[in-house]
């Protein structure tokens, strides 16, 4: 029998990216989905196609940088289906520029909507999960939740805060013993979707992100098996998986060269583009599906190019630990006279 069949699962962000991503495949397996987003003639297109592919949707117009409709979606989820069983926070937003060219108000809406975001959401489905006694959260952190990246820093600050988040609530459980609620954070890295496209962007060049770029699937179908497999943290991208094992051992040269990355893939382009606030403060008609686009290299790169630009600074970082590491075991040691 399906482990999701009938299954009552909450997603925030549902109209495109990760979140429209999961819904799908959610509904694929059974599960009865509650969808929220502000797009709401686009998410009822995307409840109509969960419905297609063998799940029950309602589709809730929701902006998860509000309290009130944050819990009207969990509500409306637990009137409509009787009961809530998997709750996944995906809505996020990101500013781009230089921390002090891109105007307070739009760092200030980066944190309402993905931290405070998940915050409310989380605070909904716990509340709900502590009475029944059972239940799975899903939040969706990012690499940059653990390691970092300039130029982007609301983001960052609030990914990491997401962290921090599943962190405390998972001792909170262990404290009182309670094993059947789970508490899961999920750390993509770039991932072809329209987050870019969404983003507000100060830098003065086109938003495009930052290579090696995986298709969202991988991490929709993490999504999907922590519903019925949970675990705390799951890294998804192996460049991800790479510069987490190097910011434990080298984080300085780690963040030296992502610094030199980020800004040469940032501002080495020749065009330029106007100020956008993005979809901070309000949705936008495009970017409406799980793909962004991205994974067409750009501007005359092969993915190749790309892949391999991504790699060279994680083996020259490694092999620059190895060296270092060598050095200090040649090194003589002084002795007493």
């Amino acid at each position: 029998m399906n482990d999701l069949q009938g299954k009552v699962v909450v997603i925030t962000g549902a109209s495109s990216g990760f979140g429209k991503g999961a819904a799908l495949r959610f509904a694929e397996e059974g599960a009865n989905l509650v969808l929220g987003a502000r797009r709401k003639k686009l998410l009822k297109k995307v409840a109509a196609e969960c419905e297609q592919r063998g799940g029950r949707a309602l589709a809730v117009e929701c902006d998860v940088s509000e309290q009130d409709d944050v819990d009207r979606l969990a509500e409306k989820a637990i009137n409509h289906f009787g009961r809530l069983d998997v709750w996944v926070n995906d809505a996020g937003v990101a500013a781009y520029g230089e921390f002090d060219k891109v105007p307070i108000s739009e760092h200030v809406q980066v944190i309402k909507t993905n931290l405070l975001g998940t915050m409310y959401g989380s605070h909904a489905a716990m509340k709900y999960f502590d009475e029944r006694g059972a239940g799975t959260l899903i939040n969706i952190s990012s690499f940059l939740g653990d390691a970092s990246a300039p130029y982007h820093a609301s983001y960052v600050a609030s990914k990491h805060g997401i962290r921090g988040l599943g962190t405390s609530l998972r001792q909170e459980l262990e404290a009182k013993n309670i094993t059947d609620i789970h508490v899961c954070t999920v750390m993509p890295t770039s991932h072809d979707t329209p987050f870019f496209e969404h983003a507000a962007n100060y830098t003065g060049k086109p938003v495009w992100p930052t290579p090696p770029v995986y298709d969202p699937q991988r991490t929709i179908e993490a999504i999907v098996n922590l519903a019925t497999n949970p675990q705390d943290e799951v890294i998804v991208g192996s460049y991800a998986k790479a510069g987490n094992f190097l910011s434990k051992i080298a984080r300085g040269s780690m963040e030296r060269r992502m610094a030199k990355k980020v800004h040469q893939r940032h501002f080495g382009q020749n065009e330029s583009v106007r100020d956008s606030s993005g979809t901070l403060f309000k949705p936008m008609s495009s970017g409406r599906d799980v793909h962004g686009g991205w994974l067409e290299a750009p501007r005359g790169h092969t993915a190749a190019k790309i892949v391999a630009a991504a790699a060279i600074p994680v083996a020259v970082a490694v092999l620059s630990v190895m060296k270092r590491r060598a050095n200090n075991t040649l090194e003589p040691r002084e002795t007493a006279a």
